[in-house]
């Protein structure tokens, strides 16, 4: 991304990313709304390694993912390959996205979309979907509900957020700070890193906040009609305490 996109090196370790990065609480989601056609296409933008992209490949579907980094890609054809699995993924920056086939569904999964910073880059992403989605097909996109309850408190103090030990054997302990920019709606994240009990370095994972009203109105701009919004992966409507904005968009 250009200079403005402030996401440090370390976290686009892949096996940093994967040793973090477990769960699968929104796999069961994602593939509730999958198409019951197994030959439908399905593109997944923001896939990381692979971490939904290849349990939905898995079940039969034709899934293609997109991500920015190669590092992630590179992990994510590592799996697949290992899996048996035939996936096509891309190298691309989802704001200029040109594909030449159309999809039964598009998502942008795991809060990614946070790191869109600015109002056009949002509108070029959402632009990119609409032109690679079919005329009945669905996006799906789910981000945070921002509380700033939360993040007022967080600015106090540094927390212990992760330690695990990585697949190639490295003992990693992250701890976060953050401070929130009113002028720009950005979170200010930063996670210190202790590699095998030592200091290793300072990492940037800025996120644009994205108020309920604002993206509802940002979506519909841009030419699609929601669905649905739900508060959880659990399909929750949405409602003041929800952690998530999850949108079913057409």
């Amino acid at each position: 991304m250009d200079g403005s996109y402030k996401v440090g090196d370390l976290i686009y370790d892949a096996n940093v990313y994967d040793g973090m990065n477990t769960h699968l609480n929104d796999l069961q989601f994602y593939k509730r709304w999958l198409p019951k056609n197994k030959s439908a296409r399905i593109l997944e933008l923001c896939c990381g390694t692979g971490r939904l992209t290849l349990p939905i490949a898995n079940d039969g579907y034709d899934i293609c993912g997109v991500d920015y980094t190669s590092s992630m890609l590179e992990q994510a054809k590592a799996k697949a390959s290992e899996a048996g699995l035939e996936i096509e993924f891309i190298e691309a920056d989802i704001r200029t996205l040109n594909l030449p086939k159309k999809y039964d569904l598009i998502f942008i999964p795991f809060n990614s979309i946070h790191h869109l910073y600015n109002n056009e880059d949002v509108f070029k992403a959402f632009k990119a979907v609409k032109q690679h989605l079919k005329e009945s097909g669905l996006f799906l996109l789910d981000c945070f509900n921002p509380n700033i309850q939360f993040i007022v408190g967080a600015e106090k103090e540094q927390k212990e957020i992760a330690h695990y030990t990585t697949k190639d054997g490295r003992d990693v302990l992250i701890k976060q700070i953050m401070r929130y920019e009113n002028k720009t709606q950005i979170n200010r994240i930063e996670w210190h890193y202790y590699i095998n009990g030592e200091f290793d370095s300072i990492q940037n994972l800025d996120m644009r906040l994205f108020f309920p009203q604002e993206l509802d109105s940002y979506l519909e701009w841009n030419g699609f009609n929601i669905i649905n919004k739900f508060g959880s992966f659990e399909e929750e409507a949405f409602n003041d305490n929800s952690e998530k904005q999850i949108f079913v968009c057409q």
